[in-house]
């Protein structure tokens, strides 16, 4: 009995990993598209989940700072094939683009980018592909004049106060305000559902969750340790942000380009190249890790950046129907991501626009690419061969 169990469990386990890494190889064009691919595949193609359960899934990955849709893949793993099989959903999902841009990262690394037309093509491209998460994300998150004010006041915070901790700042300021403003809010259904992890195992990793971010920046502070000090920058990206890999832009960017870890062209590079692969956005990170310490760098900055993800899935799940009940709680999480809106804004301006656009022709351009997004629906992988060419050309006028 026993070992029909086994096999039924490493046969259950197979069929996630093949599942996830065919979406890892096929998914384009950002989390709200990954989430699509992912209703056509679980749900109307495996039926491992029905409709109901999909979408209070999809609400608990919103309502949680991470990768919205690896936090996704890893629950209906979970659900799938218990935390095994949730880890392993999300290596399918995750690996090929992140074995890609760490050999990306080699390449590029043994290159003068800094005046390469093509680098110059990616970084337009990173204009339009912002532009275009900044448009679908503030219809959404500022659909009213007080969240609309709250991503002015993010904008203006992150512009004129430019440290990382000003991001972190007005997130918490934002989540206060939220808490109180909108504590009457009550959008959503009360359906119930349940994942197989104890409310034990959930406790153990939000207190793990939250012990990592307060003894990381004290550990790298007493070992001076280099490696130690990337771990605690992609980790606290990875449990900052709210609303997609796009908003961890701007985190990781004020950790690495002002201390000199990294170019600026390098890593705008990479942020363009980021865009021509499937996968989520936060895989990003292998490609700085690699930059700046090789396969073992990128390796260690993608578990560090998708460590909260994993430890915040697994904490809430068993906590979950209580919490989305909460309307103060709800009301928390609108203000936060109304100033997630403001900070990619702000990421918008600087670093990527300002070191982007120099001439007219840029602008011409990045307006094009940005057209081809949103009202052609052109693929983000022909978008961004589009500004390869396109770089190209414009620097041999």
């Amino acid at each position: 009995m026993k070992s029909n169990k086994r096999v039924t469990s490493l046969k259950t386990l197979i069929e996630i990993f093949k599942v996830s890494t065919k979406l890892g190889l096929t998914s384009f064009g950002g989390p709200t598209a990954h989430l699509g691919y992912f209703h056509e595949e679980y749900i109307r193609r495996k039926k491992w989940l029905d409709e109901k359960t999909y979408a209070e899934l999809v609400a608990l990955c919103q309502f949680l700072p991470g990768p919205a849709s690896s936090q996704v893949g890893i629950g209906i793993g979970v659900m799938r094939g218990g935390i095994l099989g949730g880890i392993i959903s999300f290596l399918g999902f995750t690996m090929p683009s992140v074995i890609a841009l760490i050999i990306f990262a080699l390449l590029v690394q043994g290159l003068d980018v800094s005046d390469a037309g093509w680098i110059h093509g990616l970084k337009i491209v990173a204009v339009a592909v912002v532009a275009h998460a900044i448009l679908g994300m503030a219809k959404n998150l500022t659909p009213d004049l007080p969240r609309k004010a709250i991503a002015i006041l993010a904008i203006a915070v992150v512009l004129l106060w430019q440290t990382s901790f000003a991001q972190i700042a007005i997130i918490l300021l934002a989540g206060l305000v939220g808490y109180f403003l909108f504590k009457q809010n009550n959008e959503g259904e009360n359906s119930s559902f349940s994942f197989p992890i104890t409310k034990k195992m959930g406790v153990l990793c939000i207190a793990l969750f939250f012990g990592l971010l307060l003894l990381l920046p004290m550990l790298r502070e007493l070992t001076s340790s280099h490696l130690v000090a990337m771990f605690d920058s992609f980790y606290r990206a990875g449990s900052l942000v709210f609303g997609g890999g796009h908003v961890v832009l701007p985190l990781l960017e004020r950790e690495f380009v002002p201390t000199r870890l990294i170019s600026e062209e390098a890593f705008l590079a990479g942020y363009g190249a980021t865009q021509a692969v499937p996968g989520p956005m936060f895989t990003f990170a292998a490609y700085l890790g690699a930059v700046m310490d090789g396969w073992l760098g990128g390796f260690l900055a993608t578990v560090a950046i998708f460590l909260p993800a994993f430890l915040l899935v697994f904490g809430t799940l068993p906590f979950w129907n209580a919490l989305r009940r909460n309307g103060k709680m709800k009301g928390a999480f609108m203000g936060m991501n109304a100033a997630v809106v403001g900070i990619l804004i702000s990421a918008l301006y600087d670093p990527i626009f300002t070191s982007a656009i120099i001439e007219p022709i840029d602008f011409v351009f990045a307006v094009i690419l940005f057209s081809m997004l949103t009202y052609w629906k052109m693929s983000p992988l022909i978008v961004v061969i589009t500004g390869v060419v396109g770089g190209t050309l414009i620097t041999l006028l």
